[in-house]
């Protein structure tokens, strides 16, 4: 099940997994899944035009959670938790009407670190979204297949391609997102240092449980490894995940 927003990351997750699926060694199935979230505005035309035209079978969700965001989110607040949410449970629903074993969400690389600081400066927590997550409720599993591409490299796929972009009027429009400060923080850090961001993002698979202080992943008493996670807190999951990363430090896998 291909999440759809209408956002460029979604438009090239799409294309990535289509070819994928005429050159990988293994056999699968996409459909398209659209959640219509009843915002002012929406141009419900745009993506069932667009995925008939490149002949691939999809599902259109009409849900008005604009209207209950709306009415349950203080003026002045963000809405991205709440929103996050209520997508993601329907998006959960729908994968299970229609048989789908796993969910495929745009985040790239450069929204995982967004999350990582989001919740260290936010949530209290160490933790981004990894490119394959099984769900809480046991059946679903999330993959991000972007997961290891940069942001930068998407525009360019994006503008080469002229995806017809649809943007979001509800929460990619709101002017206090703590998200929008990670990311410029990212930015402002990559023009110091390019390196930088190759490290941190190598950082997030090489990490020393013995040189933090959770307890429930290691027990320094006995001096090994635990298996445990820690409670789920959520900060940061809102934003419904590129070749030009440095290698140093960080696996790239390119596809021929």
């Amino acid at each position: 099940m291909v999440c759809m927003s209408g956002g460029k990351d979604s438009y090239a997750m799409l294309d990535l997994l289509l070819h994928l699926k005429q050159v990988a060694p293994i056999n699968f199935s996409l459909i398209a899944v659209n959640l219509d979230q009843k915002q002012p505005g929406f141009p419900e035309h745009v993506l069932p035009e667009y995925l008939a035209g490149k002949n691939v079978a999809y599902r259109i969700i009409e849900e008005d959670t604009f209207s209950i965001v709306t009415e349950k989110v203080p003026a002045g607040k963000t809405t991205c938790g709440l929103c996050s949410r209520l997508r993601r449970g329907i998006l959960y629903r729908v994968a299970d009407e229609i048989g789908a074993t796993k969910i495929a969400l745009g985040h790239h690389a450069d929204d995982l670190l967004e999350t990582l600081l989001l919740n260290l400066f936010h949530g209290g927590a160490l933790k981004t979204m990894p490119p394959k997550l099984h769900a809480d409720n046991g059946r679903n599993v999330v993959i991000r297949p972007l997961a290891y591409c940069r942001e930068k490299d998407l525009q360019a796929l994006s503008d080469q391609q002229s995806y017809p972009i649809i943007p979001c009027n509800l929460c990619g429009s709101q002017p206090n997102l703590q998200r929008q400060n990670m990311k410029q923080l990212l930015a402002k850090w990559e023009s110091e240092d390019p390196t930088r961001i190759s490290s941190m993002l190598g950082a997030l698979g090489n990490v020393a449980p013995s040189h933090l202080l959770d307890k429930t992943l290691y027990d320094f008493d006995a001096n090994e490894r635990l298996g445990a996670e820690p409670e789920s807190t959520d900060i940061g999951s809102a934003q419904e995940i590129h070749l030009s990363i440095p290698t140093t430090g960080f696996p790239v896998r390119r596809m021929q």
